[in-house]
């Protein structure tokens, strides 16, 4: 099976994979990708932005593995941003919007990829514009 593994990091999801497959992993940080490429030798390592790279070759996989940044998503970040202290308003962290490649790219797999996708991430803090399958704090 041909797999592209997006936002491979130093490959945690590829981990339990096995060797049988012809991997592709994109990974934006150099340093980051040469870790996974030391840790999986046998897989394709592109240094180059996921969200690009699947919109130019996602018809050449039978697998799809996404998984985007998630921290603008997380119900944690949100906590963190604004908080109320004896009535006081203070910032932790400074309040973002959410980053919307992670439903661009479930939008874009649903209407034009015919094989098999997992776009993984953090539960929101808001509620989802697509209902996903919950695991865990998945």
């Amino acid at each position: 099976m041909k797999i592209l593994n997006l936002y491979a990091g130093i490959g945690g999801n590829r981990k339990l994979w096995g060797e049988e497959h012809d991997i592709t992993a994109v990974e934006f940080n150099p340093k980051i990708a040469g870790v996974y490429k030391d840790l999986f030798p046998n897989d394709t390592v592109v240094v180059d932005d996921a969200h690009k790279y699947l919109l130019e070759h996602f018809q050449e996989f039978d697998f799809i593995w996404s998984s985007p940044p998630c921290p603008s998503h997380s119900h944690i970040r949100k906590e963190l941003a604004m908080k109320r202290k004896q009535g006081e308003w203070f910032v932790q962290n400074k309040p973002i919007f959410p980053d919307m490649k992670l439903y661009e790219e479930i939008l874009f797999l649903q209407g034009y990829f015919q094989g098999k996708y997992v776009v993984e991430n953090v539960r929101s803090w808001y509620e989802p514009l697509l209902p996903p399958q919950e695991i865990n704090k998945h």
